[in-house]
């Protein structure tokens, strides 16, 4: 299997020509009945031996930890960090082997993360005191999250892993939200602030996912694949701080109101969705909307199966919108002025009907 990475590289390197690659995407989109730019490619797996490889690298990072701790607390994120970042000089920069680089860059930055927590651990009572301070606490969590953006941006300065910028963004994200939290302290309320500083957080990262898109339209290169992480990285942030804003919680009570707030939501996030031709958004609400539904189903008198009739209903839901996902969207997006459109991943093959995926 060949990633649209693998076919620009080609490209670049003369392997093929851009009108080979060219009808081969077509060949594949007249193949499969969808056209390429619906179907969110993203490199994950090429084989086995990227399994392979990630098992074997996690076996050694856990052991490079596992070391690095019984010296001294901040030395497991250092070991971990250090060997990520050899690993990914062979791995990722000569054999472009993608589950592992997304592993390495994982462990990487979480070994940098990781070893400023433990030096806080080992000494920040010498440094801070037996009790660090609200506030005081909130800035050295912004000062660890921006180190580690930093070490972020210096990884994909180096190996361009996709998921990378993704990191980063949400390190940055942290430095932000612990920032405010150190500057408006601990007011009534705190549980409502920190769900509006993530939906404004999830909307900044979907906005910044939506410029990568806006520079890959017909999604040909990594910026695609950098674009789709960050979507997987907003959606649960919007759609958790929208539900849990609306009254909805695990295991909660809610009202039919409340129920059917939830479908209305997650119906027009569903529209965009559609609109922005990314599937993460339908995903990250998919408990929420499950939940909604048992309790309107129960209420209606089905209660025995209420679980099957929701199961029932979202799966055929989800899979006819499959099936239709892209004459759905030329729909969707032609209703959109022009000015929002034109921005938008390009509406593959021109479909005016209606007919399935097959």
């Amino acid at each position: 299997m060949y990633s649209e990475s693998d076919l620009q590289s080609a490209i670049k390197a003369g392997a093929i020509s851009q009108s080979a690659a060219d009808a081969l995407r077509s060949h594949v989109s007249s193949v499969n009945a969808t056209p390429h730019v619906d179907e969110e490619h993203f490199r994950l797996i090429t084989g086995f031996n990227d399994i392979f490889v990630s098992i074997a690298a996690v076996i050694l990072l856990v052991a490079m930890g596992w070391i690095g701790h019984s010296m001294n607390n901040a030395l497991a994120g250092v070991f971990v960090a250090a060997t990520a970042w050899g690993l990914a000089e062979y791995f990722t920069r000569q054999r472009h082997m993608a589950l592992p680089s997304i592993l390495l860059l994982l462990a990487f930055v979480g070994g940098v993360f990781g070893s400023m927590v433990g030096f806080l651990t080992e000494y920040g009572v010498l440094l801070f005191g037996a009790a660090i301070e609200h506030r005081l606490g909130a800035v050295l969590i912004a000062v660890i999250a921006l180190i580690t953006a930093g070490a972020a941006w210096l990884h994909w300065r180096r190996f361009m892993v996709p998921i990378t910028i993704a990191a980063g963004a949400a390190a940055v994200a942290g430095t932000i939200v612990a920032l405010i939290i150190a500057i408006i302290g601990d007011p009534a309320g705190m549980e409502t602030i920190l769900l509006m500083l993530m939906l404004a957080v999830g909307l900044a990262l979907f906005a910044f996912a939506m410029r990568w898109d806006i520079s890959d339209r017909s999604r040909e290169t990594r910026r695609s694949d950098v674009a789709f992480w960050l979507h997987l990285l907003a959606a649960p942030l919007i759609t958790h701080a929208l539900f849990a804003l609306i009254g909805v919680s695990d295991g909660g009570q809610i009202g039919a109101a409340t129920a059917v707030g939830v479908v209305a939501v997650y119906i027009v996030l569903g529209l965009v969705a559609i609109a922005v031709d990314r599937r993460a958004m339908l995903v990250s609400a998919l408990a929420y909307v499950l939940f909604a539904l048992t309790f309107l189903f129960r209420q209606f008198g089905a209660v025995e199966l209420n679980v099957a009739l929701t199961a029932l209903v979202i799966g055929s839901a989800l899979l006819c919108l499959s099936a239709f996902w892209t004459p759905i969207r030329i729909k969707v997006v032609a209703m959109l002025p022009d000015s929002i459109s034109t921005k938008l991943p390009l509406v593959g093959g021109g479909v005016a009907t209606l007919q399935p995926a097959s």
